[in-house]
């Protein structure tokens, strides 16, 4: 089982990763077996080779993401977070509020990851 600390500083690193738009680092933090559902209700994402092609499309709009709270871990192999999306879309800039959910495998490997975010929870321009 992951513990608290370690399972922090991977959505660190995940956060870290991403604003540095490095989708092999992203994908080396999952399990080869992994899922990946954003948004939650989405189509799964299976597998790290498919989640690494996820990110790579994600890093490439440029995509910067925000902690809007701190890192929280549980007493068990999951931890969450909530932050900001900033992004640019066609229209101008664009903010999306966001929670995802992690469960971990005893390497400290994301084995899932879900993505809590709506309409609502889109800023657009205009």
């Amino acid at each position: 089982m992951s513990d608290e600390a370690g399972m922090k500083r991977a959505l660190q690193a995940y956060i870290d990763h991403f604003n540095a738009s490095d989708p092999a680092a992203i994908a080396g933090l999952y399990a080869d077996d992994a899922t990946v559902e954003d948004p939650v209700g989405a189509e799964l994402i299976r597998g790290r080779e498919a989640i690494a092609a996820f990110y790579q499309r994600s890093v490439a709009t440029g995509a910067r993401l925000k902690l809007a709270a701190p890192i929280r871990a549980s007493h068990a192999n999951e931890a969450a977070m909530a932050f900001d999306v900033q992004l640019n879309m066609p229209q101008g800039p664009a903010l999306i509020r966001v929670i995802d959910t992690f469960k971990f495998d005893a390497h400290g490997k994301f084995t899932s990851m879900r993505a809590f975010w709506g309409p609502s929870d889109m800023e657009m321009p205009g």
